[in-house]
């Protein structure tokens, strides 16, 4: 997520209720058979609009995929 995080870049995941999560919050969601780690872009009350940070839309997700929510993101190189 560039200009974020940084590929290869390490956070800290928390553990995250999916039912309070925002736009803006940066979380790892099950996506297409894969994880994704993508920001929030709009939230209703059972979907959530994920993207990445300089525009990109991947699509909608059930607030059921979130398994956790970034918080801390560590400097490279550490």
């Amino acid at each position: 997520m560039r200009g974020r995080i940084e590929d290869g870049q390490p956070v800290t995941l928390g553990p995250v209720d999916p039912a309070v999560v925002e736009a803006g919050d940066v979380v790892l969601v099950r996506w297409r058979g894969g994880f994704l780690l993508h920001l929030l872009k709009q939230a209703t009350v059972d979907r959530l609009l994920i993207g990445n940070n300089v525009g990109k839309v991947n699509g909608w997700a059930s607030r059921r995929a979130v398994l956790g929510r970034v918080v801390r993101v560590h400097p490279l190189g550490r």
